[in-house]
């Protein structure tokens, strides 16, 4: 039977849930929840709220409504014109607190803030897997299973209760009553298959702030669609005149100083995918980060034809982030646009600063594909 508390606990929740809402966009431009990550979950800053709860005082102590008094009588203590930040106090201020968030909690936030659709995946949906799950404990089972804690226990229970158990010389014989093995079980799940491949400029002309940039909206993507599928992976590719895949921590340290060849980079990937990732089964989500700058028009022509002929035939959606940098050209986004202005699998969206991360997010998730 639910407690009387679970719905003011639920209605606090809620308050929780509406705060970091409206200052979602603050905490996604500031990073700070990427640094609080844990295994599961995300710690949040919070200004003080408390679970409401009647307080009582003293009584005769004064206050809002009781005593003497005339309408516009001042009820604090205190010159109001005094100036400066005052004499030290004794009394303790206001605090923070931090608010943990599962990461699906967390998803669900955003989608509700930036209201983004459910993707529809396509591939393995309709194929059912087995997944296994122990649930309990039972007294017949295969040897691999056995539950040595829960045998032993029961064992010495029945040598107490017949009085055979010496404290003195603590021996522990399990019969084969005593024996107890873990119970299982299966559980249909339907299966999805998802990949994203993340792609960077880390050429000279792409600096620590525009990479901090790739950072944090890469963390809220990579969120957000492991809402949606369950085992999603995860791809790695940096390049500047040269490609290579990647692990995840040298894909956001990487310093580089080269020149740009962005096809070096969809060469690659679309390699990947050919030899990895049919797309009859996987759901493959590309996003490539630059600044927009490359080497020469010719080198932007072969993008183009990668990007028609090998990538996109192949993948859910192609998404292109163009992080504003002093040093780029910004041209790359121009020619995306001229050439796939009316192609439904190309997303480009322009990032201007830490401001512009969520709207970016919404661009490329916005479609549910």
């Amino acid at each position: 039977m639910a407690l009387r508390i679970d719905p003011d606990h639920g209605r606090f929740r809620d308050i929780v849930r509406g705060k970091i809402k409206q200052d979602l966009r603050k905490y996604v431009s500031q990073g700070e929840l990427i640094g609080r990550k844990g295994k599961d979950l995300v710690s949040i800053p919070l200004p003080q709220i408390n679970p409401p709860r009647f307080h009582f005082g003293s009584k005769s102590n004064g206050g809002v409504g009781q005593g003497e008094g005339e309408v516009g009588d001042s009820l604090g203590k205190g010159d109001p014109n005094a100036e400066g930040p005052g004499k030290a106090g004794d009394k303790a201020g206001e605090h923070a607190i931090e608010v943990e968030l599962s990461l699906d909690e967390l998803a669900q936030i955003m989608g509700e803030e930036l209201k983004l659709p459910r993707i529809e995946p396509k591939g393995k949906e309709r194929i059912i897997s087995q997944k296994d799950r122990y649930v309990g404990i039972r007294r017949t089972g295969p040897e691999s299973l056995r539950h040595f804690k829960r045998t032993f226990r029961q064992a010495l229970r029945r040598q107490m209760m017949t009085g055979t158990y010496n404290p003195e010389h603590p021996i522990i014989v399990p019969v084969r009553e005593d024996r107890r093995y873990r119970s299982w079980r299966t559980t249909p799940l339907p299966q999805s298959s998802a990949v994203m491949i993340f792609i960077m400029d880390v050429s000279g002309s792409m600096g620590d702030e525009q990479k901090e940039i790739v950072r944090i909206e890469s963390f809220w993507i990579d969120t957000w669609l492991r809402s949606q599928y369950k085992g999603l992976q995860s791809r790695y590719i940096i390049h500047d005149a040269v490609a290579k895949e990647v692990d995840r921590d040298t894909f956001f340290r990487t310093r580089e100083s080269g020149g740009t060849m962005i096809s070096s980079a969809y060469k690659l990937c679309a390699k990947m995918i050919a030899d990895e990732f049919p797309p009859s089964e996987w759901n493959i989500y590309p996003f490539h980060f630059s600044d927009g700058d490359n080497w020469s028009v010719d080198d932007t022509v072969q993008c183009i034809d990668i990007l028609r002929t090998q990538i996109l035939p192949r993948v859910n959606q192609f998404c292109y982030g163009q992080v504003e940098s002093p040093y780029g050209s910004g041209q790359f986004i121009k020619d995306l646009t001229e050439h796939f202005d009316e192609d439904e699998r190309v997303v480009v969206s322009e990032v201007k600063g830490k401001d512009a991360i969520m709207d970016s997010i919404r661009d490329f998730l916005g479609k549910g594909k």
